[in-house]
């Protein structure tokens, strides 16, 4: 990873990652996570789907913010992501994920490549702004899509310690034993970056898509921790 794309994935950057755990907190309060044992296929399934499918489309934004593409491009890649978030309140988060990112991103890297993005949607989701981003700095797609990837699990993992009181080292280890498949996710995502928008891989994930519609519903009904 390059060194933008090590800020971009800081859990210091003010993108807002922090107010959501990707499932999680509805998962803990199902009790379908109790302790540390569950955590790790927990991860890397949301590794395997939704961190794939963030990836991809961080690729993909680095690609074509390297090539300087015509502003409507970023309008089909954002509606693409958008086509495969089944999840309206994934979608919600996702949005509001990279509207952070992008106030925070226009200040840092000003550019006309992301004022040309921001112009055509000025709610982009997370995945797009955060490659394009990248690829404005000059980072690699590959660069990008380990970005997407590593928040894919490390806000989960964020998330499992103030819920359940976990010990924060065992947690990160966790997370350090997952490098190798968050670099074959990478390396896949930077494969096909190059690809018209239509043909983007699209991995589904039904059971984090329930996690995050009855995360809404409880949370209309009771304090909760996290937004999504």
């Amino acid at each position: 990873m390059d060194a933008v794309s090590l800020i971009l994935a800081d859990s210091r950057f003010p993108g807002g990652g922090h107010v959501h755990s990707g499932g999680l907190e509805e998962a803990v309060a199902r009790r379908l996570i109790g302790g540390l044992a569950d955590l790790p296929s927990f991860l890397i399934g949301r590794l395997r789907v939704a961190g794939e499918l963030a990836a991809v489309f961080a690729a993909a934004a680095a690609h074509a913010a390297a090539r300087g593409v015509h502003r409507g491009h970023w309008g089909l890649l954002d509606a693409e992501f958008d086509a495969r978030t089944p999840s309206a309140a994934q979608r919600e988060a996702s949005r509001a994920q990279g509207r952070g990112t992008a106030r925070a991103a226009k200040v840092a890297w000003p550019s006309r490549v992301l004022d040309d993005l921001l112009a055509i949607t000025p709610r982009p989701h997370h995945p797009v702004v955060l490659g394009a981003v990248t690829g404005i700095a000059g980072g690699r797609p590959a660069d990008a899509a380990a970005a997407a990837a590593y928040l894919a699990v490390s806000g989960p993992a964020s998330a499992a310690v103030r819920l359940l009181g976990l010990d924060p080292l065992a947690v990160n280890g966790i997370v350090a034993r997952l490098s190798g498949a968050l670099d074959d996710v990478a390396a896949r995502a930077a494969t096909v970056a190059g690809l018209d928008p239509h043909d983007l891989p699209a991995p589904g994930a039904p059971a984090l898509d329930l996690l995050a519609e009855a995360h809404v519903r409880h949370h209309k009904e009771e304090v909760r921790l996290f937004a999504s």
